[in-house]
């Protein structure tokens, strides 16, 4: 059973009625083949529930099996065994039990966890020639990754974690064209990796922990999408690895480091989880990393880094976890580690800083350390100004040459002043840089989208930043000709950019004093929004006041979508151009659609939206899209930005009312009952309450099922509301019996709905 409903999801997730795999009739040859795999297996007890009466496609999902199908077929297959499954008989033959995988063809998600299988892995696998996804994790696997996976183009996510794999890894891994996740954990690779690597341009995830590598890592900058790495537990080295600045996890700890600390990792704005501990990394500890705006976790134990800490340097409230432990750090903790949070986990022993906790050596414990792998004192430059001013005074003592020797020192510094005073512009000189620079590797983000996003790929121009010039000439300096309205989200202008494209800007009119680096993280987030059943950012510009540079307003700018909102088109009055009933539940359907991108699509996921159905456009396909998302920062910051409470229930009904009755005509208070009357009710009763434009044309059974999740979603306890999986089966059973029944059901998703170009509604 999925994740329960929360409160603040209902208007979310209910009204659209939602998305997923319809009602399927499975192929009897791939009943069979599901018997023969469980036959193969040794009838584990995971599978204990097969047998020749299971409807494999409309079984509900658990999280030891699962059966996806989609028109007679199965796509999706997960068997997930107990940890710690022995391996399986000594008759058993990974050769035979692949030939019987390999005739579900149609196979595009595989995972076998946990389940005692056992040998080298057949080439043979690869004729599941559209597989996206393939995990073995923890079974008895061993050799090398047959060669014969290269074929695999829509391969996205590899994990063989926990297995014996052996062997280096072969360059061809490098040209699979949509790699997203790369997971080897635990095995017996060996060897250097491949420079191929870097050639995995839509890679985010690069776990290779646990296993025998070695030597340099390859140059992974123009990784730009890259999120995780993780090479623990190997013996790469010396020099620290050339990434890109998207990191979100880096984990370098228990391997053959003894470089320092690149100056790039303090502009790792992202960064959450950077563990470098039990290597020989030298040079000065960068306190910067303290301070970075997402990091969590730091671990540095283990290793030579010198430098002095100092009590008022800063730290970033997200931090949870600190380990200086075993390195040459003098100075004193500072005082943010220990006053910010309770919480907070703060180890540093074995160093030799001013304190009395945690076994701290003598400061020359740290400076002859030091002295023995190659590093300097950092007094060094004292003891030869000391030794200056020693051998002036000696100077001094013969004739006039002392009052010479005495000037000559003031001079000195009064200049080491003046020079100190001018290279203080340059040091905001380069913070402003690295501010530019940060915001190029933001916008480099729309690369990621075009590429990797399947989902998303509209054909849209990638995302850009305007010029307020640009936006002021599209909108006629934002004539009121050009406005469109004002909401919550800001007010709204049609434009025409230089090109002829029409647009729409959205005007954010900021009420906190925030720089445009405050902005970043949401920046990224607002242009990986892209998807069909979502109105689309395609850019924004920032304008600032000048007296102290901060943002005064944002501008977004948008797909133009034409039609209008989805209220228009179901509401009373509007029955010229009214929605059918099967156009009502496509559009349902594609609001889901784009309700299940914010959630899970992009990471970390957009929830509680507070979407009305004024929110839902229609283009001139009549596909819906969403045209507001509520991001936390945005809305803290905006002049007008409120969410009334407590709304939850009333947003839902008005639009459930609005799909099935046209326009809500049910009284407040009396919803939940009435719509039970209505589910108890005969044919002709439950269609009296339908809006009179589409009660003639739908099925009871498809209106019965819609009534019977409204109501089951508007229970007051959270608990006893359906899993979002009820409720999708629930939405495609509707669709799919109004289908069978009519005969003509028409989706809008991808043509016009017009006699000469309608189609049968499919789901993917």
């Amino acid at each position: 059973m999925g994740k329960m409903l929360h409160h603040y999801e209902l208007p979310v997730i209910f009204i659209f009625l939602l998305f997923i795999n319809h009602s399927e009739q499975l192929q009897t040859s791939q009943v069979q083949t599901l018997l023969r795999i469980q036959q193969l297996l040794n009838f584990p007890v995971v599978l204990s529930s097969w047998n020749n009466n299971t409807d494999f496609c409309n079984t509900e999902s658990n999280s030891s099996s699962t059966v996806i199908c989609y028109e007679g077929s199965i796509t999706q297959l997960h068997i997930i065994g107990n940890k710690g499954t022995p391996l399986l008989p000594r008759n058993f033959s990974l050769d035979s039990f692949v030939t019987t995988l390999v005739k579900l063809p149609d196979l595009k998600v595989l995972a076998l966890v946990s389940l005692g299988l056992w040998g080298t892995l057949p080439g043979k696998i690869a004729r599941l020639s559209s597989l996206e996804i393939f995990n073995v994790t923890s079974n008895f696997l061993y050799g090398s990754i047959p060669q014969e996976l290269s074929s695999l183009t829509s391969l996205q996510t590899l994990i063989l974690d926990d297995n014996m794999f052996a062997g280096q890894l072969p360059d061809w891994l490098g040209s699979l064209p949509v790699l997203a996740v790369l997971s080897l954990k635990k095995n017996s690779f060996n060897g250097s990796l491949p420079s191929a690597l870097s050639n995995l341009e839509n890679l985010r995830v690069l776990a290779l922990s646990h296993n025998h590598f070695f030597g340099a890592v390859p140059d992974f900058e123009r990784l730009t999408n890259l999120q995780v790495l993780d090479l623990e537990d190997n013996a790469f080295g010396p020099q620290f690895p050339r990434l890109g600045n998207k990191l979100v996890t880096l984990v370098l700890s228990k391997n053959r480091f003894r470089s320092g600390i690149p100056a790039e990792v303090s502009s790792y704005y992202q960064l959450q989880w950077l563990d470098l501990s039990i290597n020989t990394f030298v040079g000065r500890f960068p306190t910067s990393l303290l301070s970075l705006p997402s990091i969590t976790y730091l671990s540095i134990a283990g290793n030579k880094f010198t430098g002095m800490l100092f009590e008022n340097l800063s730290c970033s409230s997200e931090l949870e976890f600190v380990d200086f432990s075993s390195n040459l750090l003098t100075g004193s903790l500072p005082s943010c580690l220990l006053t910010d949070s309770k919480e907070r986990v703060v180890l540093y022993a074995r160093n030799c800083l001013a304190t009395g906790k945690q076994s701290q050596h003598p400061f020359s414990f740290c400076r002859n350390e030091a002295l023995a792998v190659g590093i300097p004192p950092h007094h060094k430059n004292q003891k030869e100004a000391s030794k200056t001013l020693f051998l002036a005074i000696i100077g001094g003592l013969v004739g006039g040459i002392a009052l010479l020797g005495l000037a000559y020192l003031m001079v000195r510094r009064v200049n080491a002043r003046r020079e100190t005073k001018v290279k203080k512009p340059p040091t905001r000189l380069i913070a402003e840089n690295a501010s530019t620079g940060y915001t190029s590797k933001i916008l480099s983000d729309a690369r990621y989208i075009s590429q990797t996003m399947k989902m998303g790929e509209l054909g849209l121009p990638a995302y850009r930043t305007f010029s307020l010039e640009e936006l002021e000439e599209a909108t006629n300096n934002f004539d009121t000709s050009a406005f469109m309205g004002e909401g919550s989200h800001g007010q709204m202008y049609r434009g025409r950019l230089k090109d002829g494209s029409i647009v729409a800007v959205r005007c954010l009119k900021m009420k906190k004093s925030h720089s445009t680096q405050n902005f970043m993280h949401y920046i990224e987030l607002i242009l990986k929004l892209r998807h069909r059943h979502l109105v689309s950012a395609l850019g924004h510009c920032f304008e600032c006041y000048l007296d102290d540079s901060s943002v005064s307003r944002i501008f977004f700018v948008f797909e133009y979508v034409p039609n209008g909102t989805l209220r228009s088109w179901i509401s009373e009055g509007h029955s010229q151009h009214s929605l059918t009933w099967t156009q009502r539940i496509t559009a349902a359907i594609g609001v889901a659609k784009g309700i299940q991108f914010l959630h899970t699509g992009i990471v970390p996921g957009v929830y509680s939206n507070n979407i009305k159905i004024t929110d839902i456009l229609l283009d001139q396909n009549l596909v819906a899209k969403i045209s507001c998302y509520n991001l936390p920062l945005l809305a803290e910051n905006m002049v007008k930005c409120t969410f009334p409470r407590g709304k939850s229930f009333e947003f839902i009904f008005s639009l459930s009312s609005s799909l099935q009755f046209g326009h809500g005509s049910l009284p407040s208070g009396s919803k939940d009952p009435i719509l039970q009357g209505c589910i108890a009710a005969d044919d002709v009763a439950r269609r009296n309450m339908v809006d009179p434009a589409v009660h003639k044309a739908c099925l009871d059974q498809s209106l019965k099922t819609m009534m019977e999740i409204c109501v089951r979603c508007l229970l007051k306890d959270p608990a006893d509301r359906p899993s979002l999986e009820d409720v999708l089966w629930n939405l495609q059973f509707a669709a799919q019996v109004q289908d069978a029944w009519h005969g003509d059901f028409q989706s809008n998703e991808g043509s016009p709905v017009s006699a000469s170009h309608s189609r049968r509604l499919t789901f993917h």
